[in-house]
């Protein structure tokens, strides 16, 4: 496959220009030539020295990653950019981003992993920024505690531990979900009826407002919260022909 074929399937399966005014991420292509072949992909959560030279040892020609490099643009290539960006170029490794677009995909993003991790049914998109959305909501399919919600998280993510506020009911029933940094929509929670906001980092101010509006908060961590979408991506890919790998390096954050 063409990278240029590769980078226009995953625009397209994942909307990244609806995304393009509201996202510091620069999504997409973000380093490459505007041609190569791909025989190997590469995934994974964080563009990082060490996820790089994973990728090498793979022989990847292109990494796939939920964070990129650039973020607002890149004013000088120096320091830890030059470091990454060399040891892309040196590799002939192209970079592919998607951020915002994979954080709210309603099938291949990073909340609908978590949201079928956790069988919730009557799913409808959730998380509001501008016109799209960075999120997923649901309702649990059977009697769901928020002791073994908690429990299967700690169970299937990458995750050193979950941190929980439980300032709402024992019994879950709707669950809202934004990945990675989340509680920014604890209102919005609020006000679609969900007793659980799922996210991975929280802030201090979260505590009193989930206090007082009587959500639980589940704190699963950044990094681990959003293994789902890129896991997601590397499985398309693997369907369009190329040889994948995933790798994992959490960050216990």
């Amino acid at each position: 496959m063409e990278l240029s074929t590769f980078v226009s399937r995953l625009d397209e399966n994942l909307d990244t220009d609806a995304y393009s005014d509201l996202d510091a991420s620069a999504n997409g292509l973000q380093v490459g030539p505007d041609e190569k072949a791909l025989d190997h992909a590469a995934f994974a959560v964080d563009t990082a020295e060490a996820t790089i030279a994973a990728a090498a040892d793979e022989g990847a020609d292109v990494l796939v990653a939920h964070h990129g490099l650039s973020w607002g643009g890149i004013e000088r290539v120096t320091d830890r950019h030059y470091d990454r960006i060399s040891a892309l170029v040196d590799t002939d490794i192209a970079l592919y981003v998607s951020h915002l677009p994979l954080d709210g995909h309603q099938t291949l993003g990073n909340a609908a992993a978590l949201a079928d991790l956790l069988d919730l049914d009557d799913t409808e998109p959730f998380g509001a920024m501008g016109p799209e959305v960075v999120g997923q909501q649901g309702v649990a399919s059977a009697s769901l505690t928020r002791d073994e919600l908690v429990a299967t998280l700690e169970a299937d993510l990458e995750t050193d531990g979950v941190q929980v506020l439980d300032f709402g009911p024992s019994e879950v029933d709707r669950v809202a979900i934004v990945t990675g940094s989340g509680t920014d929509w604890l209102d919005e929670a609020r006000e679609v009826g969900a007793d659980t906001l799922i996210t991975g980092e929280g802030k201090q101010q979260v505590y009193h407002r989930a206090r007082e509006a009587g959500i639980n908060v589940v704190l699963a961590g950044h990094y681990a919260t959003e293994t789902g979408g890129v896991r997601r991506l590397q499985s398309l890919a693997e369907e369009w022909g190329l040889s994948t790998s995933y790798h994992s390096h959490p960050t216990g954050l």
